[in-house]
């Protein structure tokens, strides 16, 4: 795996605090060459889940040898493990929380590393600020090269977590959830093309999406704009996932739906 001096990071901290400000200075006093990459510090609070598709949808397009930090941890300074995770080409420090679950479903190879060397820790250790005392100078040590090897040994009962599935109610009907909402007020669903091709079709058969208690949508469109003022209908997003998304406007807002909130798609007939 090729080296380079990129540490990316993902946390729920936000930016009110001095968390972030103190977890870069750690790094950069033991790699003063790194180059540290914010992902995301607005991860939803403890929510593992949204941690984990948030590293999920970056990862992969940073360069080989790339060290990411993911820092959802409510378990801190309980027995849950620091952990180091070496995929193809990239690297990861996290906690043993499932964080990491949707990485373990991406990469082909994995090693799994249970983070005890304690002598690249930062001395005294906070029972309540691993980030900065064992995370970040673990990051650190690994953008200078030091061989994952050296961290602690590897293990194989990792915490894991399946993302949850769409799943079929009919021959014609699909639920699933919403997972996420973003900054723009889309409902990112668990639902992909590959759960339900024909919704995703160039000329979908007549449907019918459900969203909640109330919301509905009854066209796909290519592109945001290409929805009518006040409208609620469904995407393709980025993220690979189903969206129910307004043009202009917060779907989360006009349909009083929120993460967690049932989506159901029932298809017509051709």
């Amino acid at each position: 795996m090729a080296r380079t001096s990129i540490i990316t990071l993902t946390t729920d901290f936000g930016l009110n605090d001095h968390f972030v400000g103190a977890m870069k200075g750690v790094i950069l006093d033991l790699a003063p060459d790194a180059q540290i990459i914010d992902i995301n510090h607005a991860v939803q609070p403890f929510d593992v889940l949204d941690g984990a598709l948030s590293i999920s949808q970056a990862y992969s397009y940073y360069p080989s040898g790339t060290v990411h930090m993911v820092i959802v941890d409510p378990g801190v300074g309980t027995a849950r493990r620091p952990i180091l995770v070496t995929g193809d080409r990239h690297q990861f420090v996290a906690p043993d929380n499932g964080v990491l679950s949707m990485i373990y479903d991406r990469e082909e190879r994995i090693s799994v590393r249970h983070i005890t060397a304690e002598h690249y820790f930062l001395q005294p250790r906070s029972n309540t600020f691993h980030a900065r005392d064992i995370f970040s100078p673990v990051a650190a040590y690994l953008a200078k090269g030091v061989e994952s090897g050296r961290f602690g040994d590897e293990i194989t009962d990792y915490v894991r977590f399946a993302a949850p599935r769409p799943k079929p109610v009919d021959e014609r009907t699909l639920r699933g959830v919403v997972l996420k909402i973003d900054r723009f007020g889309n409902l990112i669903t668990n639902i992909t093309p590959e759960d339900l091709p024909a919704l995703f079709e160039a000329q979908p058969p007549a449907f019918k999406i459900t969203v909640g208690s109330k919301g509905q949508a009854t066209r796909m469109c290519t592109n945001y704009a290409e929805g009518s003022p006040g409208e609620v209908f469904g995407i393709l997003g980025s993220m690979g996932f189903l969206e129910i998304a307004a043009n202009r406007g917060s779907a989360f807002q006009l349909l009083g739906a929120g993460k967690g909130s049932e989506v159901s798609v029932a298809m017509e007939g051709r």
